[in-house]
This record gives C-alpha cells, sequence and structure tokens, in this order.
C-alpha cells in the first residue's frame, strides 16, 4: 500500500542517522546534506538553513513517529534562536514530544545544533 504522506525533505536535504521513539519522544539525529542547492540560494555566499525547512522536518519527524500527513493547525510559539551554518556542523539533534488532544497532536520540538538550541516550537497538529 502506498503511504499517504510523501517526505519533501527526508533524503535530499537532510538523512535520518539514527532515531528512537519511546513513549511520545523521539530523539533524531540528522544530517544536512551541504550541497543541497537550498544553500546557494539562502543565502549565496554565507548559506543558512532556512526557518522553514526547520518547521518542515519537525512536520517530517513526526510523521516518522506518528504516520501520517500532518498538518500544521496552530503554531502557539514559534522561536528561530540561532542559525545554523551547514559549513559549520552538518549533524543536528531534533527532539520532538507529542501528546493527543481533541482537535490533533500537541506537539514541542527543539533543533540542536552543536547542543545548542537553533530552533524550537509549540505547535499542534491535524
Amino acid at each position: 500500500m502506498e503511504p499517504t504522506f510523501k517526505f519533501m525533505l527526508k533524503d535530499h536535504f537532510y538523512h535520518i542517522l539514527n532515531l528512537t521513539h519511546a513513549d511520545n519522544a523521539v530523539t533524531v539525529s540528522l544530517q544536512l546534506n551541504v550541497g543541497h542547492t537550498i544553500f546557494s540560494g539562502h543565502f549565496p555566499g554565507q548559506p543558512v538553513v532556512p526557518g522553514a525547512c526547520m518547521l518542515q522536518m519537525v512536520k517530517e519527524i513526526l510523521a516518522e513517529a506518528v504516520p501520517g500527513d500532518h498538518q500544521l493547525k496552530k503554531a502557539a510559539n514559534l522561536k528561530f534562536i540561532a542559525p545554523v551554518d551547514p559549513n559549520m556542523v552538518d549533524e543536528l539533534e531534533l527532539k520532538l514530544t507529542y501528546k493527543a488532544i481533541d482537535d490533533g497532536l500537541q506537539v514541542n520540538a527543539s533543533l540542536l545544533s552543536n547542543g545548542v538550541v537553533s530552533f524550537k516550537m509549540q505547535g499542534v497538529f491535524s
């Protein structure tokens, strides 16, 4: 049976090195594809991981843990704390927790670069 969700960035923009999933918590080690064309435009000569890609990675890792095409319904908190330069660090850690609520999944996620939080969010996915 064909999965309903198509990964946009996985295996192109990033690769999963390790994934652990237990008790509604997911921790993933990711490796960026530093040669990806996104970095030639964002920004030329000074590449950084786009915030939209960080959010998409959260969505895709959520789909790894809870299969389905989840849509962000509510973003209670999105914080882009520190830029991620793929030339300085190509491995990231994504930590995600989720909880079923009446209208979907409540998600808290953090993306870390060298142990430093670069992005964090709280939101509800359908």
